[in-house]
């Protein structure tokens, strides 16, 4: 071979020896090169050029040949994607048509009626007289069947044809759920119902996992809702088709202390169609159906669930699409009045059950494509098995049963926080990890105490409270406290993970979009000085529900002791803080909503009929839910309860004041430290300066309204696209006054922007150059800026393209504050 060809023939046994270097190191040291050559003699007539060369063009082929099968994955799925919208167009398309045919039918209808009334009044005849109308339909019932395998059966084909009527979208009128848009990386086609009875959610979606394993999955409810206690399956028996019909009893933990939990006896049919597709649909058994019923169990309401289920599509390209339909009648009547917006809303049963199963599913799919990027060693199994241990362990603790050992102790004459004991914990029915700490606990001698509360909350959002709690702990936890409590946990469980795989995980790990898992160091302010209590302390931490444009969706904080080794069935007693919309409109139908009289009285009868309108942008209510649980010995229980208690109040009452500092006033505005009222006078000149201002300075409009109409333009100037932000100058910046995108920019409110440091929103450029930028606006009045990074009081980095400062004048032409425009920001991802 002659080695000063430019190109080299490579035979067989020379690339045989060069693929086995390259899977052992697919980037060859020089070093490594030269000694490949003097290790294998039928590479010795080649250069380490022409090596380092093929070792080039390997990994080049290696690289296509991945993005090849990566492009060919991304196809399929787009392709089954795009089936699945155009058949979800095709649906919305008959719907129309069906919608404009009722219309046109009510229409003559309506003109009938009004020609027949007409003539009724012109002839005063008894005979003459049109009666117009139906008489009532008598309502179907249900005729009384066997309750055996043939009148099972039945019910269960009746079921299937419901079900994919639903499902298929023909059977319920379907609206897509606010804020969920479709796409390729979406989680799906998300609908609920409108008009229906009961609560309905609908969801279709791509799945990288085969029909049957989904089917395995979703039918095992109790692995992936934590919401769900327990699913018992009562008797089957198989169908002559290949089915199979289970009489199915499951309970659903309250969200909340103030409702009672939920539970259903349903029939299950998992089917094969004549299209082959599979099918598994659910529906409650009822006297009236003559099916068998299960006696209703103490302390639970019997909800019912309507034909409901999963339709599963195999896919040409590999996975499947899924249907899913979520139809119930969680019985509202039950719970307090306040409560029921949270029983009646469908979107809140869509993010809760729906889109949590195919979030799951997604999950599943990506561990098992390997898609999920692992760092230090960490195994997402283990991962997901301690985010689903800590929610269903605080739900355990919300609803505190008693057939798990739970009962309540006296109380100290107020109700506002309840404490219950749990002295002998059940292993029976513990899940993995469970059953670690309830052999754990009573070893200990003593047990669990819960000390729980619940309250509303007005006009702060769910996800905004949620996020504060998590990231300014010091707000409203007892350093002390929490590092005590930690210390003596650890311990007890000190060396017993012995011989298990231990996990050390990073702070801020994403376990899925939108929720957080992580271990969270203690801080301790005390001086204490033995080696207990001076070691470090730990929490794994679950924060999710952080997205603000999920419709419906609760937000939830929960946090339990651990070491910072992690094993994946660590003892753990979950603590934390759930908050709960219960937004009358939660569906997003458009429908008028009525504020309560606290609001009312807040916004004063002089506000204006947009001041409601922004106060809608936000949930109006929610309910928030603490449960603090902590491991104690026989000797310290009245201690322990005693100093639970306290603490309980303690965190009410801090997280009371955060919530009153978050709660968006109503149409902010303020000069030199004085809140201005919303809708008065002094707003609407100020934003009139700030316009007017931008006109001067920038000979242009901000807004297409003409000048005058005051009104008019504080509407324009509030409800703008751009962040709009002031700032008073009193040596140092001071934020005064922003717009409702300058407000959502940082992430604040009016009433906490003025106490926001203007230093804290700057990034590093930012900090070098700010100074300079004021210089020149109070020099010329005005100053383009360049594409920059703004910090939100959250933490978060805020992008915009570009932004343009203006001095604002007051009717003598000094200078009031500068206004800063952001243009087309976003936050980082």
């Amino acid at each position: 071979m002659d080695a000063s060809a430019k190109y080299v023939r490579y035979t067989n046994e020379q690339v045989e020896a060069l693929e086995r270097v390259y899977h052992e190191c697919p980037k060859p040291s020089s070093i490594r090169r030269q000694q490949l050559i003097k290790d294998c003699p039928i590479l010795a007539n080649i250069e380490p050029k022409q090596i380092k060369v093929w070792f080039q063009n390997r990994r080049c082929r290696e690289k296509q040949r991945k993005e090849a099968t990566r492009l060919v994955s991304v196809n399929a799925k787009l392709t089954a994607l795009n089936k699945l919208l155009m058949g979800e167009n095709e649906r919305l398309a008959k719907h129309t048509s069906q919608l404009t045919l009722d219309n046109h039918f009510l229409r003559r209808q309506l003109q009938q009626q009004q020609q027949q009334a007409a003539m009724a009044s012109t002839d005063t005849s008894s005979d003459s007289v049109v009666t117009v109308g139906l008489p009532p339909q008598p309502t179907p019932q249900h005729s009384p069947r066997a309750t055996g395998p043939a009148g099972l059966l039945s019910i269960a084909e009746e079921t299937v044809t419901e079900f994919v009527a639903k499902a298929t979208g023909t059977a319920i009128d379907w609206i897509q759920l606010p804020g969920m848009k479709p796409g390729p990386d979406a989680i799906g086609i998300v609908s609920i119902s409108h008009g229906c009875p009961g609560v309905a959610a609908r969801a279709c979606g791509l799945v990288g996992l085969e029909p049957s394993k989904v089917a395995e999955i979703l039918k095992d409810r109790q692995s992936w809702l934590p919401d769900c206690r327990h699913l018992d399956i009562l008797g089957s028996f198989p169908t002559g088709n290949g089915g199979t019909v289970e009489l199915i009893y499951t309970q659903m933990y309250a969200p909340t202390t103030l409702a009672p939990p939920r539970d259903f006896c349903t029939l299950r049919y998992t089917t094969l169609l004549e299209d082959g597709n599979l099918v598994i649909c659910e529906r409650s058994l009822t006297g009236a159906q003559g099916g068998p019923t299960m006696p209703p169990v103490q302390s639970f309401v019997r909800a019912e669930m309507f034909p409901s289920g999963y339709l599963i599509r195999q896919c040409d390209g590999g996975g499947c699409i899924i249907h899913i339909v979520d139809h119930l009648d969680l019985e509202p009547w039950s719970v307090p009045e306040v409560l029921r917006p949270l029983y009646e809303s469908s979107a809140v049963l869509a993010q809760k059950t729906t889109i949590g199963a195919l979030r799951h599913l997604r999950r599943l799919a990506q561990e098992a494509s390997d898609t999920v990027g692992l760092r230090t060693g960490q195994q997402p199994a283990v991962l997901r098995g301690l985010s689903q241990r800590l929610a269903r362990g605080f739900n355990q603790a919300v609803n505190g049963f008693p057939d798990d050992g739970w009962a309540a102790i006296v109380s100290d004459g107020m109700d506002d926080v309840s404490v219950l004991l749990n002295e002998s914990p059940p292993t029976t029915k513990g899940m993995l990890g469970q059953v670690a700490t309830d052999r754990l606990l009573c070893s200990l001698g003593g047990g669990i105490l819960c000390a729980k509360a619940s309250m509303l909350l007005q006009n702060v959002p769910p996800a905004l409270l949620i996020r504060f709690l998590r990231e300014h702990r010091s707000e409203w936890a007892d350093c002390d406290i929490d590092a005590d409590a930690a210390a003596a946990f650890h311990t007890s469980t000190r060396n017993r993970s012995a011989g298990h795989r231990q996990l050390p995980l990073p702070l801020a790990h994403s376990v899925e979009q939108e929720e957080f898992l992580e271990v969270v160091k203690l801080a301790r302010q005390g001086g204490l000085s033995d080696n207990i209590h001076t070691r470090d302390n730990f929490l794994l931490q679950l924060c999710s529900g952080v997205d603000e444009n999920a419709l419906g969706a609760c937000a939830q904080l929960v946090f339990a002791p651990v070491d910072v080794a992690v094993s994946d069935d660590v003892p753990l007693l979950p603590s934390g803080f759930r908050v709960i919309p219960l937004d009358c409109s939660l569906d997003g139908l458009g429908l008028s909503r009525t504020l309560d009289l606290a609001s009312t009285l807040e916004i004063g009868t002089d506000a204006s009929c947009e001041t409601g309108a922004v106060m809608m942008n936000s949930n109006l209510r929610s309910v928030l839910t603490i449960a603090f649980q902590f491991a104690y010995e026989a000797h310290t229980r009245e201690a322990c309860a005693s100093m639970a208690r306290r603490y309980v109040r303690t965190v009410v009452a801090s997280v009371q004041r955060v919530a009153m500092a978050l709660a968006p006033s109503h149409l902010p505005a303020n000069l030199g430290g004085t809140q201005l009222p919303p809708g008065s006078p002094d707003t609407v000149i100020l934003a009139h300066r700030i316009l007017q201002s931008y006109r001067l300075h920038l000979g242009m409009e901000l807004t297409s309204l003409e000048p005058g109409d005051d009104e008019g333009l504080f509407k324009a100037f509030w409800h703008h696209s751009d962040a709009i932000l002031c700032c008073a100058w009193k040596g140092l910046p001071e934020f005064t006054f922003g717009n409702q995108a300058g407000l959502e920019m940082l992430e604040t409110t009016s009433g906490a922007l003025q106490d926001l440091a203007w230093e804290k929103t700057l990034d590093e450029n930012g900090r070098k150059t700010a100074y300079t930028d004021f210089t020149q606006v109070l020099q010329q009045g005005y100053a383009y800026l360049p594409a920059g990074v703004r910090i939100s009081s959250m933490g978060r980095p805020v992008t915009y393209e570009r932004a343009i400062a203006w001095k604002v004048l007051a009717d003598d032409e000094t200078s009031r504050c500068i206004a800063f425009l952001f243009k087309n920001w976003s936050f980082l991802t």
